[in-house]
This record gives C-alpha cells, sequence and structure tokens, in this order.
C-alpha cells in the first residue's frame, strides 16, 4: 500500500513538472532547437572543385575549402569536408577554374592613388602634344585661380626629353599647375606655381633636392625631391570628403584586380608634410573602420620622424585596430629616383657624369631615427634604389641589429632596385626584406642602361632570382600610383621581364618562377609585414581572402592575356564583381 502511494505521488510529480515546462514557451523552443544541429557546427560556405594554391608549402594545392565567420576551417578535398556542411551551408562550385589567395601588394600609396584618379592622368602618354592637351583641357574646366593637379608622367615614352613649364605656359595662363613625374620623386610646375611658391633665379636648392635651371639660372619648372617641398605647401590642403571617396575609389579599383590587402606607405614622399599620413589615418581609416566602409585590409606604415607617436598607439592600441586597419612601422627614404637622376650611386650617372644622386635624409639624422625606431619595437622600411643608398641602408641596419640586440625585426628595403656586386648576398645574410616592384622594370630597362651604362644595367639591376637564391624574402608591390596595381601583370614580368619593345629578357637569369612569383604576392608578403597569422595563404585559421581566376590551367595562368581575375572574396563575401 505505502508502495502504491509513494509510486502514485512520484508519477503525479512528474507529469505536474512535464506539464509546468510544456506550458513554457522559452522552455518548448529550446527543446526543440536542441533536436536541431547547432548553426555552428555548420560552415557558410564551402568552395569545390576546384584547383586552390594555398601558398602554404605543406599543402600547396587542394580541391576544396570550407570557410566559417570569415575565416577558414579546414582546406582538403571535398568529400573529407562533408561534416561540416549543414543546414544554411553555401557551396560554391569553382569548375576546376583557379584559386589564389588574395594579392597583397606591398607598396602602394592607396589615398594618393584615388586622389590621382580623379586628376589630369598622363600615365602612358607618350607625346609632348598629348600631355599639353591633357592639361589643356583640365584648363578649360578649372575655375579661375584654383590649382590643376596630376601626373604620371614618364619621359623616357617620349624620347627622354625632360618637360618645361613652357609647354604649358600658354595654355594655363590662370592657373597653377602641378604635375607629379611616375615615381614622385619630380614634379613640374607651371610659371605661375612657380611665381606663387616665390621660386626664382636666387632660390637655393634645400638639403636633399634640386631645382632644375637653365644656363642662365632660371627655373624651368621642374624640381626634385625635397625642392618640391616649395611647391607641395602652397597647394591647398586636399578636403576630408575627397580623401574618404578617394580612398574608397582606390579600394574598390583594388578589388579589381584581385588584391585584398595592401601595406600603405600613405601620402609620404619627399617634400611632403608628415602629418598627411596621420590625418588620413584619423580622418579617413579610423572613420572607414568605425563605419564598416573599409573593404580591403590595410597595413598602414608612418614616417619615421613620427616614430614615438606611432610607438605610442601601438602601445595603447595594439597592432591591429581591427580586422581591416594594422599598424606596419615607419618608413624613410634613402635616394631619390633613377627617373630624375636622384639614386644614389657609388658611380656617376653615365649621361650626367658629374652627378651620383641625392641622398635625400642626411646619415646621422637617418641612423638615429632608424636605432630609436628599432630599439621601440617598430618594423623599419627605407626606399633605396640606388646602389650606393642600398649599401648605406645595409650598413646602417648591420649596426643598429648589432647594438639593439637579437630579435625579430624584419627590417625592409623598399624598391632595392640597383644592387652593386655581392649586395645581393648581404640581404639573405642579414635577413633583409626585399621589398620590390616588377612593373617598374617595363619602364626602366632603357633609361638604365642610357643612365648607367650596359655593363651596370646589365649587372646589378632588378636582381630577383639573386635575392632569392641569397634567402631574402622577396615582398612583391606596385608603387602605386607610379604603376598601376595589377598583380598579375607584376608576376608576369617577374616571370618573363620583357619590356616593351624587346624581344627577350632583360637579364634572364633573374626571371622568378610561376609559384615564386604568386608566393611574393601572397605569404611572403604576409611575412614582410608580420601578417602571415591572418592573411596571405589558404589554410586553417586563416581570414578567407582569395581570388577566382578564368582559367582552370597553372601553366596558361602564367601566360600573357590568358588569365584575368574572375572574383574577388574577402573574409568569404564576395567582393568583386
Amino acid at each position: 500500500m505505502n508502495r502504491f502511494i509513494v509510486i502514485s505521488a512520484s508519477i503525479a510529480i512528474f507529469l505536474s513538472i512535464l506539464f509546468f515546462h510544456l506550458l513554457d514557451s522559452n522552455y518548448w523552443l529550446k527543446w526543440r532547437a536542441s533536436l536541431v544541429p547547432s548553426p555552428k557546427l555548420a560552415v557558410d560556405l564551402i568552395v569545390k572543385n576546384g584547383v586552390i594554391f594555398t601558398s602554404d608549402p605543406s599543402f600547396p594545392f587542394a580541391d576544396s575549402m570550407a570557410i566559417r565567420d570569415g575565416r577558414i576551417l579546414r582546406v582538403g578535398n571535398y568529400s573529407s569536408l562533408q561534416d561540416l556542411s549543414g543546414y544554411g551551408t553555401k557551396e560554391l562550385n569553382l569548375e576546376g577554374k583557379i584559386v589564389v589567395p588574395g594579392f597583397i601588394d606591398s607598396h602602394v600609396h592607396l589615398i594618393f592613388a584615388g586622389l590621382q584618379m580623379a586628376r589630369v592622368q598622363l600615365q602612358g602618354v607618350n607625346q609632348k602634344d598629348e600631355v599639353v592637351r591633357r592639361v589643356k583641357e583640365a584648363a578649360l574646366k578649372a575655375k579661375r585661380g584654383s590649382w590643376i593637379l596630376g601626373g604620371g608622367w614618364n619621359n623616357e615614352l617620349w624620347g627622354g626629353e625632360l618637360p618645361v613649364a613652357s609647354w604649358i605656359d600658354d595654355v594655363t595662363s590662370d592657373n597653377p599647375v602641378w604635375l607629379t613625374r611616375m615615381d614622385g620623386h619630380m614634379g613640374l610646375a607651371n610659371s605661375v606655381a612657380l611665381k606663387l611658391a616665390g621660386v626664382t633665379n636666387l632660390s637655393k636648392d634645400p638639403n636633399g633636392g634640386t631645382i632644375m635651371r637653365t644656363s642662365d639660372g632660371e627655373p624651368i619648372g621642374l624640381l626634385i625631391d625635397a625642392a618640391m617641398e616649395l611647391i607641395l605647401a602652397r597647394i591647398p590642403e586636399v578636403s576630408v570628403d575627397e580623401r574618404r571617396e578617394a580612398m574608397l575609389r582606390a579600394s574598390s579599383f583594388a578589388l579589381t584586380r584581385g588584391v585584398t590587402a595592401v601595406v600603405d606607405f600613405g601620402r609620404y614622399f619627399p617634400g611632403a608634410p608628415v602629418e598627411h599620413s596621420w590625418q588620413d589615418f584619423s580622418d579617413v581609416y579610423q572613420w572607414a573602420d568605425s563605419s564598416g566602409m573599409m573593404i580591403i585590409r590595410v597595413c598602414l606604415f608612418f614616417p619615421m620622424e613620427t616614430w614615438s607617436r606611432l610607438y605610442d598607439v601601438i602601445r595603447k592600441a595594439g597592432h591591429a585596430l581591427s580586422n581591416w586597419i594594422y599598424f606596419g612601422g615607419v618608413k624613410a627614404f634613402a635616394d631619390g629616383s633613377l627617373g630624375s637622376n636622384s639614386a644614389l650611386f657609388h658611380e656617376p650617372y653615365f649621361d650626367d657624369p658629374h652627378n651620383s644622386g641625392l641622398q635625400v635624409v642626411e646619415s646621422e639624422s637617418l641612423f638615429n631615427m632608424t636605432m630609436a625606431s628599432d630599439k621601440s619595437g617598430l618594423q623599419v622600411a627605407i626606399h633605396a634604389i640606388g646602389d650606393r643608398a642600398n649599401d648605406l641602408i645595409l650598413d646602417m641596419y648591420e649596426s643598429v641589429a648589432s647594438t639593439n640586440g637579437k630579435r625579430d625585426r624584419r627590417f625592409r628595403i623598399e624598391h632595392a632596385q640597383h644592387l652593386a656586386p655581392g649586395t645581393a648576398d648581404r640581404f639573405g645574410q642579414q635577413g633583409i626584406i626585399a621589398s620590390v616592384q616588377p612593373d617598374h622594370l617595363l619602364v626602366d630597362a632603357d633609361a638604365a642602361i642610357r643612365k648607367l651604362g650596359v655593363d651596370r644595367a646589365q649587372k646589378g639591376s632588378y636582381l630577383f632570382q639573386s635575392l632569392l637564391l641569397s634567402n631574402a624574402l622577396l615582398a612583391l608591390g606596385s608603387d602605386w600610383p607610379v604603376t598601376s596595381i595589377y598583380p598579375l601583370q607584376a608576376i608576369r614580368t617577374a616571370m618573363k621581364r620583357i619590356p616593351s619593345g624587346w624581344e627577350n629578357a632583360w637579364i634572364p637569369s633573374e626571371c622568378l618562377s610561376l609559384n615564386d612569383a604568386v608566393i611574393a604576392h601572397t605569404i611572403s608578403a604576409a611575412q614582410a609585414c608580420f601578417l602571415e597569422n591572418e592573411i596571405g595563404s589558404l589554410s586553417t585559421g586563416k581570414l578567407a581572402d582569395f581570388v577566382i581566376l578564368s582559367t582552370d590551367s597553372w601553366d596558361e595562368f602564367a601566360t600573357e592575356g590568358s588569365a584575368s581575375v574572375e572574383a574577388t572574396y574577402v573574409g568569404g563575401m564576395q567582393a568583386y564583381p
């Protein structure tokens, strides 16, 4: 009898509890949801049936990958990913096409490139008359007294003659004009601009710069490196809205070329205010990040003169503002450019025997800034084009590393275009990153032979393969807007090295393989700015940035014109088209 009472009471209690929970809608929904696998167990996207080049040497090729929350969860064959598919999982059938990691451009000036896209475009112009026509067209549309800005001209394309103010004075009598050369180390001002800036025959050349003159001492309109500040200081500051639009314009264009991340050296050139980079960081990049407007990833470098400011920012915020914005390090200039005869060489220019180039920053000042920057833990990148400039920076890096002690510092030399015998080996021995721009050689080949002589040009120019053989890390970029941002072309240039009008390669022994060139534009480029744990390869845990190419053949990928960017994905989401 007692047992019956106990059993009956137990059943009544169980039923009352069950009935209570059934009345509780939240409990009922939770119970029903428990019957469905958690969404977190299923991936967002499975990319399948392709030729996926991972840039990961431990697993170079795969046919499929699974993506969740913007990162790669697994890479392998399609069958190995089936357990990750579930409710809400989408599949992208590549139909055999090639996929590569999102390209990283190791050297751009992003906002400046976006600004140039809306100004007078002189890239590729090969006749004086066309330069004048485009400037005249801009002048007809401009308000009286407003500045006409633009650039990208390359005098090598019309035979080497340098432009002068008199070319454009007649069509710009009401407006000041400033047109930068493609390399950013020389600019052309018209007479109105020279007068506004107070540049006369009495003006002295500033340290690290040159005002080009006639034999009588009259300025001809060309200013080199630090002398450009005389004009730049007179140009009205670009508005915040213009700079924001420029960044978005440039970022959208980069995506069309398969670029998902850039190393941005800002609007920092010889003669430009160092504050520009910081203004762009606060006015443009922080705004875009907080507003959800970033569409490519950026790694920012700042003028070396401001190293302590960057150190304070990183100390407080860390090396990443978000998955979109990373703090790289600091940059300085050792010399100018080959095209403006301001790259610093051991020997004089063949076509200018009294000139060996310019050292843009005095040695002691550069050394002290580099020492302080490195001691604070910042990555250092220095522009060096001529052979003497490269040796000077390598010597300085060696001294700084010896003094400050051993650490993973990853010193960079930007450009490393012309090297003395034995210098390429020093990059590997010292662990220096060579940040190079293959497409520069397409416009430099003829100029280098004329300016340096055949022997020097042939032995020391764009030594990509020699740098790799020295075990140096090679990172590819464009220096946009100096040359257009176009990794597929840069990869082909690094492989072929055939300038326009040439039948054969310039220094064939320095051609790269396809694998080496792609790696230099992906994982090596990521390693060159300490981002290899985030981007640069299609492996587990990395951000899912990738590019689908129009070809299904790895061999055709290397053939001129046979492959193009079909789609660009950033964080597993289609960003282009």
